[in-house]
This record gives C-alpha cells, structure tokens and sequence, in this order.
C-alpha cells in the first residue's frame, strides 16, 4: 500500500438537492472526470469535503488512501462505483458497512428522489414522473454505459456489477453488486453478489448462482472458463474450468454424488470437487442418484450467437 494518497481531483459525487436541515436528499453520481493515479490497489478514507452552492445543490469530494470499512454514504456509492468502471474486482474492495450507509430511493425518469419528497411532490400534482425502483441501489446504467455489453432489461443489473466486454444479460438475467463477469458470457440467469463467471461461460435461463448476503453462505462461488450452468440449475460450490451443471440440478455444497474418476466410483460431497475443471454434474434419470463424471464437452460461446 502506498503512503501518498489517490486523488481524484474532479469526482462529483451527490449532485442532489439538500433539504432544510442540511441533509442530502439525492444522492448520486454525475461523473468522473480524471484521475492522478493508474494503480488502484488501496482506497476510503474519511477525507471527505462537501460545498453547497447558490442553488443548493451539494458538491462531494471523497479523497480515498486505504481499504477500510465503509464509513460514509459517500465512501460506499464510490466503492460501487469504481466496482462498474472495473478498476476492481468483485470481492477485493472492503464493503463492510455498506447497508449501514446505503439509504432506499426512488430512482426515477427524473432521478434520485427521496421518497418522502416524491410522495409530497405527487400529491401536489407538481411532478410527473416514472418511478423505476425503490431500493438502495440505482440501476448501472443510469450512471455508467459499459463498452461492448448488451444489457436486454437495464432495471435487472445494479450498480456496482462488473460486466466485461462481449457480456449479453438477457431479459431474465441478473447481476448483483460486488459481482460479474471477467469476459465475454451469456447471463440468462443470475449472479448473486460475490459471485464472478469467467470468459465464455454461459447461465442457462432461470439458473441462480449462491451469493454471501444471507443464508451464512460465507465461501465465494466462482464459475471458471468456458462452463454452462444449465436452465433451472443451481451452483452452491465454486467451478473450475469448463464444467456443465445439468439442466434442473441445484448443486449445493452438501450434495451427495458418485464422482467417476477413471475406473474407481467414490461417494462423495460436491464441496470435494469445488475448483475442479472438466467435470459434468448430472442426476441419473433412471435412479435419481447425482453423478460428476468427466466432461470433454467444448462449453465455449458460439462467437457468432454471442457477438457484441
């Protein structure tokens, strides 16, 4: 880590207006212009400095220098946001905190609104306006257009996701905070936060990957390379390479299987294969019993199908 700080010397942060009380009442990003360093490899600091200007709209500065628990609302919608700009990866920003800080707004056609406001504003008929959520989270792509990425239903990718070029996220797909993508893949289905796929791989329609949120879920599944989470499947263990989880399977950690490696059968837990590449998940259709077994598949995008 470095001794001398990162400056971002243009960041506007929360352009929103403040109410009578000095409180910020929308708070969001407007842009990042320049910075002073190429190396990201440490950020938050309590460095922060705000300006109210003649028309009330609220200027923040955030100057970051360590990678510490998340302490300010401001600090935690910069994490998310230098997540989307893809100067991190998932899981190595400190997010502690963020649900402490993060507040629900409705994020509308117009903007973030508190919600109060726009309840008072609607009842005096003086706005007319599409509210597309309320939750603590903007859509990415209300303030961040990633390069090369087709996202069918913008409202279903949150800020703070992690979209490598050549990613499709289809009508059904999802992307959570603190997750994504380290290369082209289809997303049919979703990626829970904490959750990476690598290049070419590809989640099958209604398939649902295990995040950390809740559940006492504490180990980060990752999908390797070139690997197909079947339609309606299910991942509770991290990938490796190339792998198939069947259509309909959910894979938890727990599961019992018979692994077939050369010609010895063991009965094992899934968790035993977390990591292992070439391996196809399957559930016998005659006895019902989970089998893992060798897979010499090519899982790999169809360059063409896929192409941003």
């Amino acid at each position: 880590m470095k001794d001398t700080k990162i400056n971002f010397p243009i960041i506007a942060l929360g352009y929103g207006k403040v109410d009578s009380k000095g409180e910020l009442l929308n708070v969001h990003f407007e842009k990042i212009v320049s910075r002073t360093s190429d190396e990201y490899d440490s950020v938050a600091s309590q460095d922060i400095s705000k300006i109210i200007d003649k028309n009330g709209y609220l200027s923040v500065k955030v100057i970051l220098d360590q990678d510490s628990p998340i302490a300010s609302i401001e600090e935690a919608y910069l994490k998310l946001y230098l997540l989307s700009l893809k100067m991190f990866l998932p899981n190595t920003l400190n997010l502690d905190g963020l649900f402490n800080f993060l507040r629900t707004i409705a994020w509308t056609s117009d903007g973030p609104y508190s919600p109060d406001e726009l309840i008072n504003l609607k009842n005096q008929k003086k706005v007319n306006i599409r509210v597309h959520s309320l939750d603590k989270f903007p859509r990415l792509t209300d303030y961040i257009i990633p390069k090369n990425v087709r996202i069918a239903d913008s409202a279903r990718v949150r800020l703070g996701a992690y979209l490598s070029e050549g990613t499709t996220v289809m009508h059904e797909g999802f992307v959570n905070f603190n997750a994504g993508t380290l290369g082209p893949a289809m997303v049919e289905g979703r990626i829970s936060s904490g959750v990476i796929v690598g290049a070419n791989s590809d989640l099958g329609g209604g398939s649902s990957t295990m995040g950390t949120l809740s559940g006492g879920n504490d180990i980060k599944i990752s999908i390797g390379e070139n690997c197909l989470l079947g339609a309606n499947s299910g991942l509770g263990i991290p990938l490796g390479n190339n792998c198939i989880v069947e259509a309909g399977l959910y894979l938890t950690a727990g599961t019992k299987l018979r692994f077939f490696k050369d010609d010895e059968i063991q009965e094992i837990k899934a968790a035993d294969l977390s990591g292992m590449s070439d391996i196809l998940f399957r559930r016998n259709s005659i006895t019902g019993v989970v089998e893992a077994i060798s897979n010499s598949k090519d899982t790999s995008l169809n360059p063409e199908l896929h192409k941003n």
